[in-house]
Parts: structure tokens; C-alpha cells; sequence
């Protein structure tokens, strides 16, 4: 019993590397490899590193607006009638500011800085572009049931439990000091939860920060998966980018013929055709008002070498026969181009020997 096997599904196969181009391409829809949790775990650290190194004077800050507030509130009266409210307000906000700016701007350049590290410079507004296929029921509900929602699914639930039990563990390490704290004056109360809480975030950034490093090795190795090529891929994107092999060899072939078709109507102009005799033709003219060399016209090999001396019988262009001189300037000038000076000295004998035929003639 014979065995039959379809050749194209192999073919379909996703079995090679991405090109550079399918990489580009992708690039520029905004598919590209990418850890969200890299940013917001550093982003987190430095945060709160630079907390540690300001806590104190925002704790000042703080306190300076609790006691502000009390201040303005003693006379409610006074507060709402006398356009204090007003100093209030602005006041407020220059708090709010003073601490709130200096983190989110952290914030934001390590956010930056990490997503640059991660993809480079990327602008692509491909992702938020409006798609009927984003709004396709069907396809919403594919997406939801798909592997790699189940995948991002499996991660989001392992890395919260983890995280929650990174902070569990942390907080019944300090359950004394909690229950410590109504006891305390509010300074040290702050203090206190201040050195819980960064003890906590620390811990839970640096978790997530490898997690995150896991996290991007595998964005990287699953990005590289989606873009697998077949083979047949590659040979389309070739003729899409490079052109149909076969075409091209068309339009090569035609550029041929043209260019042979304008060399041969040169050969009428020619003074003189050396050749070897027969493997080599070279067409010459020397016009002084053109330049102060001769110009090779025209030359070819074997049977355009018959063609070139069949069309200088037609038109009375004299034939010398010079083996080396024809395979010379064949191997070294090209059509259009004047003979180097070290080929004047021949080229002047062949020429000469013409102009002396010529002149034979006219008597």
C-alpha cells in the first residue's frame, strides 16, 4: 500500500526564522517583545528608594499641612468669610505638588527608560487604530478561550499569590509593632508604618522584578514563535520584495536584447573591425573632434563577433585580423569607452594600415 503525502503541508510548515522584515513589519504594528511588570517593578523601587532618602523631610511636610489645616480650621468662621479659603486651596495644592511631582517624575523616566531599554524607539500608532475585527463578538470570545489568555490567565493568578504571600509573610513578622502603634504619638506611629510599608514594597518590587526578568525571556522567546516563517513565506516575501525570479530574468533578458540591438546600428559608424578572426570582434572609430582616442563602438564573442562582421561587409568596413590586439581591447574597454594609452601604439599601426587602404582605393 502506497503512501501518498501533501508536499505543500510541509511547506506551511512555520519552521524557519523570521526575516528581517517580518521582524520590521511586525515592529511597526506594535508586536514586539516586552515585560509590563519590568517597568513597574523598578519604577516601584526607585519610588520608594527615594522615599527612604526624603521620607523624613515628607513626613515634615506633612505634619506642617496637618497642623495648617487645624490652624485655618479653628475659626471656620473667619475661614470661609475673609477669602482664606482661597490661601487655603493654594496652599494645598503647592503640598500636593512638592511631594506628588518629584515621584511621578521618577516614575516616569524609569518607565521610559525601561521600555526603551526593552524595545528601543518605537512610534507606532498601528495598536489603537479602529478595527471591525476588535469589536467581532466571535472573535472576542475566541480571544478569551484562546491559549494565550489561558497562558496570561495561569501567570496572573501564580504571580498574585505569590506576591500576596510574600506580603503575608512579611506582615506577621511585624505584627507586634502593628498592634504597638495605637499606643504611640502619631510621629512615631508614622515612622513606624513608614518602615513596614517600605520594608513590604521593597520586598514585593524585588520579587516582582524577577519575575518580570523571567517574564521578558519568555515575551522574547513567544514573540520569536508568532513570527515563524514557512517556507513558502519566505519565497513570497522574496518575490514581493526582490520581484518574481522569473520576471526579473524576462526583464533582464529584454534589457539584453535592447542594449544589443543599439550596439549593433553603432557598427555602420566604425572605422575599422579587429578580430581574432573568429571568437572576437571589436568595432573602432576615431573622430578627433569626439576625443583624442579611439572609441570602441561595439564587440562581442562568437556569434554576435559573426553578426558584428556580417553587418561591416553590408557597409564596406574594413576587417583586420589581430588576435591579441581584439582579445585585448575585448577583455579591457567596454562599449562606449575610449582604448587606454597603452593600446595606442597597436590601435595607430591598425588604423594607419586602414587610412592607407582607403587612399589605395581612391586611385
Amino acid at each position: 500500500m502506497l503512501l501518498k503525502f501533501d508536499l505543500q503541508l510541509f511547506s506551511e510548515e512555520k519552521t524557519e526564522q523570521p526575516t528581517s522584515k517580518k521582524i520590521r513589519d511586525a515592529r511597526q504594528k506594535g508586536q514586539v517583545a516586552k515585560s509590563k511588570d519590568l517597568p513597574a517593578s523598578v519604577g516601584l523601587l526607585a519610588v520608594f528608594f527615594m522615599l527612604s532618602q526624603y521620607g523624613s523631610y515628607m513626613v515634615d511636610q506633612l505634619f506642617g499641612f496637618f497642623y495648617m489645616t487645624a490652624a485655618y480650621m479653628e475659626s471656620p468662621e473667619a475661614f470661609f468669610s475673609n477669602g482664606n479659603i482661597k490661601n487655603y486651596f493654594n496652599e494645598t495644592l503647592l503640598f500636593i505638588l512638592k511631594l506628588t511631582l518629584p515621584l511621578l517624575g521618577v516614575a516616569l523616566i524609569v518607565g521610559l527608560l525601561l521600555n526603551y531599554a526593552q524595545v528601543g524607539f518605537l512610534f507606532t500608532l498601528e495598536p489603537i487604530q479602529p478595527k471591525l475585527s476588535k469589536i467581532n463578538p466571535l472573535k472576542g470570545l475566541k480571544n478569551m478561550f484562546s491559549t494565550k489568555s489561558l497562558v496570561e490567565l495561569v501567570k496572573s493568578v501564580t504571580k498574585s499569590g505569590l506576591l500576596l504571600y510574600v506580603a503575608i509573610s512579611y506582615v506577621r513578622q511585624h505584627l507586634k509593632e502593628l498592634i504597638l502603634v495605637l499606643e504611640l504619638h502619631p510621629r512615631q506611629t508614622v515612622l513606624i508604618m513608614w518602615n513596614i510599608t517600605y520594608g513590604l514594597v521593597i520586598r514585593c518590587a524585588l520579587f516582582l522584578f524577577v519575575i518580570a526578568i523571567f517574564d521578558f525571556a519568555y515575551q522574547k522567546w513567544k514573540n520569536n514563535k508568532d513570527l515563524m516563517m514557512s517556507k513558502q513565506e519566505i519565497k513570497d516575501e522574496y518575490k514581493q520584495s526582490e520581484g518574481d525570479p522569473q520576471l526579473k530574468a524576462k526583464i533582464k533578458q529584454k534589457q539584453r536584447a535592447i542594449a544589443m540591438s543599439r550596439m549593433m546600428q553603432e557598427v555602420p559608424k566604425a572605422d575599422v573591425i579587429i578580430t581574432n578572426p573568429t571568437h572576437f570582434a571589436v568595432a573602432l572609430k576615431y573622430d578627433q573632434s569626439v576625443g583624442a582616442a579611439p572609441l570602441l563602438l561595439a564587440k562581442g564573442q562568437d556569434l554576435i563577433a559573426q553578426n558584428i562582421k556580417k553587418i561591416a561587409g553590408e557597409h564596406n568596413i574594413p576587417i583586420v585580423e589581430n588576435k591579441p590586439l581584439a582579445q585585448t581591447l575585448y577583455k579591457t574597454v567596454e562599449i562606449g569607452e575610449f582604448i587606454p594609452a597603452e593600446l595606442y601604439e597597436a590601435v595607430a599601426e591598425v588604423l594607419a594600415y586602414v587610412y592607407n587602404l582607403k587612399q589605395e582605393k581612391k586611385f
